[in-house]
């Protein structure tokens, strides 16, 4: 078990980093303020459980193969840009979000479905997987214990501390759309607003490079 100063260390830097703008948490304020709170609450557990995966990876040694490898990681990369454009076309295609308040009636999609799309997102993110790679070994001391059970506990405090403020941010902007959603015809450009942040996050993907 890593000490507990490293741990509240850790936690600290965990948390703003998972607070700044990124690809995870703008998806999540956008399809929480478009598709409500539970579309935003499936998200943001989805995020969540993909960066356990990555814990996995990074201490499996799977981050350090996609980090050596060119050709692995524009495969990721380019997987992950295909999936978020899908999204954020399939938004932008959207007859209207379905809000309380809303006068639009559209079936609510099942928020497991958000979950998958949360998960699949953040997974298959060669960034997100480098990021772990460098940033949580810096926490991990061999004198303490196990590597690897340092590393996973690490992993297990990132997630929750995501699902935490990711949490929030999914209730507030689910929130802030329902109020938005009683003038007319608002749900159709909050999916808008929503597709066209998606294909943003789809670009940056595409362009990323490894450093």
């Amino acid at each position: 078990m890593p000490e507990v100063h490293t741990l509240l260390a850790f936690l600290a830097a965990s948390m703003l980093i998972t607070a700044a703008p990124g690809p995870d948490n703008l998806m999540v304020l956008s399809q929480s303020l478009s598709r409500g709170r539970a579309a935003g609450l499936g998200l943001a557990l989805g995020c969540a459980a993909g960066c356990l995966t990555h814990t996995l990876w990074a201490t499996l040694g799977v981050s350090a193969v996609v980090a050596s490898s060119p050709t692995l990681f524009t495969a990721l990369k380019l997987a992950g840009s295909a999936y978020l454009l899908w999204l954020g076309i399939a938004a932008l295609g959207a007859r209207g979000a379905h809000l309380a308040g809303s006068s639009a009636r559209y079936p609510r999609e099942p928020w497991g479905r958000y979950l998958r799309r949360g998960f699949l997102a953040n997974a298959i993110n060669p960034k997100v997987a480098l990021f772990f790679l460098a940033f949580m070994p810096q926490f991990v001391d061999p004198a303490v214990g196990p590597t690897s059970l340092q590393m996973m506990v690490l992993g297990a405090v990132f997630v929750l501390q995501t699902i935490a403020i990711f949490g929030l941010f999914a209730v507030a902007a689910a929130r802030l759309g329902e109020l938005l959603s009683r003038h007319p015809g608002a749900g159709r450009w909050l999916d808008r607003i929503a597709g066209i942040v998606l294909i943003g996050l789809a670009a940056r993907l595409a362009l990323e490079s490894r450093h």
